[in-house]
Formats: C-alpha cells, structure tokens, sequence
C-alpha cells in the first residue's frame, strides 16, 4: 500500500506542475481538464479583495472566470513545499506554499484599473478527486498572506 501511496502522491504532485505550466503558457483547453467537473474554486481573500472572486462552483464557469482574468496578462505560478494527505484510496487533500506574478502589458487593460502587476504570495488548499484512473483538482482555495501591486 505504501508504494501505491508514493505513486498517488508523484501523480498529484505532478498534477499541480501541470496546473502552473499550463496556466502560464495559455494552454486553456489542457488546463481545464485537470479539474474535475464539480469543481469549486475559490480565490476571493481578505488581503486583495478587489483581486480576488468570489467562490465559482463548476468547472466550465470557474475556468472561463480566470481565463478572462489572467488570460491576457503575463504570468508566472511557482508552488512548494506540498503537503498531501490521502481521505480514501480516489480522495486527498494538499496544501500548497505558492507565490505569483501577473503583469498586464500596457496594451491591456487590468481586471483592477489602478493595478497593472501583482505579486502574491500564499497558499492553495485543495481537494483532489481520481476520476477513471486520473487525479483532478475538485475544490482549490487560494489564500494571499502578501500581496505587492504596482
């Protein structure tokens, strides 16, 4: 059982590298497929509550929502230190230490007039699902501790 645990814990370590990579190079279609279709997702907050949304069920909506958001602007995701606990044999949870830069070029107008780059530092707090042999992301809370806007 253990080395099925270890091989449960490289696929959701990898699922979440996908999510930064993803994220960051615009690959819309790939990304939205590593949420399950239930999806919640929230990344509203008190440290940036004119950034953050307010909480997005279901998968098609929540990823429509960043991509409108970030979707233009230039990003880069780096996440760390996770921490994963396993529910059941198809449910697990992680924490993740995360910081982030979005920029919106000049030519773009940002979500937030006054805010043209934010640099963000957190957690992310997820749930994960395996659905037909595949870890999906089924609940993800972002959490900002610091936030620099420019």
């Amino acid at each position: 059982m253990p080395e099925l645990r270890q091989a449960d814990r490289i696929a959701i370590q990898q699922l979440k590298a996908r999510y930064c990579r993803l994220m960051d190079t615009k690959q819309w279609d790939q990304w939205r497929q590593l949420f399950t279709e239930d999806l919640v997702m929230d990344c509203s907050d008190d440290v940036t509550p004119d950034i953050g949304e307010p909480v997005i069920t279901g998968r098609a909506k929540a990823t429509d929502q960043v991509q409108r958001f970030v979707g233009p602007a230039i990003t880069v995701h780096q996440v760390h230190a996770p921490e994963i606990e396993f529910v059941s044999d198809n449910e697990a949870t992680g924490i993740w230490a995360m910081s982030d830069v979005v920029s919106w070029p000049p030519e773009t107008p940002p979500p937030v007039a006054s805010v043209t780059v934010i640099h963000g530092y957190g957690h992310y707090h997820e749930r994960y699902r395996k659905v037909e042999g595949d870890w999906k992301i089924a609940q993800l809370k972002l959490t900002r501790l610091h936030v620099q806007a420019q």
